[in-house]
């Protein structure tokens, strides 16, 4: 059983969790994620390593509740245990191949954006963080996304948080400005991430996309995860989760990603109703 050494909520609906598991501990990396299970009966989720302390045996995770499992999860208080967490999966980032880059987070994303600057920057890379939110609300990790990075540029949909815009309109400023990268690398939601690409694309710079697409056993297996990239067929959890931004088909990930989102939705209903039901 794996315990929860700490919970702190990170904003209305993101949660970070740091989990005893010492064996993940020791072989963790950033760019690579674990898979868990709140319980014997729960269901499979990918969740990314956010933060790793070899010595101390404990992984970070960091999710939004936006599904049943992501519920149950964030119903549990520290101390408490997790059924399974299996990992590291998936490859780690290449840390060593950029002396300048820009790493570019949305929302959520920004958890996975987090470990990638900080190894870079670690790597003794010129790191600059492109953070983007709907609002301020919304931020999550401001003091460790300035501390992983040489420079970080605050962005939001309202302007409630840095410049008012999209982390597209940063990225072309500092192009535009004169600033040349090795490499971008963004994490967050698929439709940002397709405009980034297209983006760096039209730019000419070398661009990585992490994806997560549905997931179930972690192996290659049950083909859940499976996206083109290059006109070819591959598997996030085994040949990614990291792949060329610029060889994606984002169109089809995100077809795929909506396939289950009524039932998803209908799951959550029934969860929220039943520890509801089981509180009164």
């Amino acid at each position: 059983m794996y315990r929860i050494l700490e919970k702190r909520r990170l904003n209305p609906t993101v949660t970070l969790m740091r989990i005893y598991a010492p064996l993940v501990a020791k072989k963790a990396r950033a760019g690579q994620f674990v898979i868990l299970r709140v319980d014997e009966e729960g269901e499979r989720i990918p969740l990314t390593v956010a933060e790793y302390d070899a010595q101390g045996g404990s992984v970070s995770v960091i999710f939004q509740v936006v599904g049943a499992t992501t519920k149950r999860l964030d119903l549990l208080e520290e101390g408490e245990c997790l059924q399974d967490f299996v990992g590291p999966l998936g490859k780690a980032t290449d840390v060593q191949s950029g002396k300048k880059v820009a790493v570019i987070g949305g929302g959520v994303g920004c958890a996975i954006a987090y470990p990638v600057a900080k190894a870079f920057l670690s790597a003794g890379s010129e790191v600059h963080l492109i953070a983007g939110f709907r609002n301020r609300e919304l931020v999550i990790l401001e003091e460790e996304l300035e501390a992983a990075s040489t420079r970080l540029i605050r962005v939001s949909d309202d302007g409630s948080w840095g410049e008012k815009g999209l982390v597209t309109d940063a990225l072309r400023k500092l192009a535009e400005s004169g600033e040349v990268y090795d490499k971008v690398l963004t994490f967050g939601p698929l439709p940002m991430m397709k405009f980034v690409c297209k983006l760096t694309r039209e730019l000419g710079i070398k661009t990585v996309a992490s994806m997560n697409p549905i997931m179930i056993d972690g192996t290659g297996m049950c083909g859940g995860c499976r996206l083109r990239v290059g006109g070819k067929t591959v598997f996030a959890c085994m040949d990614g989760p990291e792949f060329d931004g610029h060889l994606i088909d984002f169109d089809e990930a995100i077809a795929r990603s909506s396939m289950y989102r009524e039932f998803e939705r209908h799951a959550y209903e029934e969860t929220c109703n039943l520890f509801a039901k089981e509180a009164d």
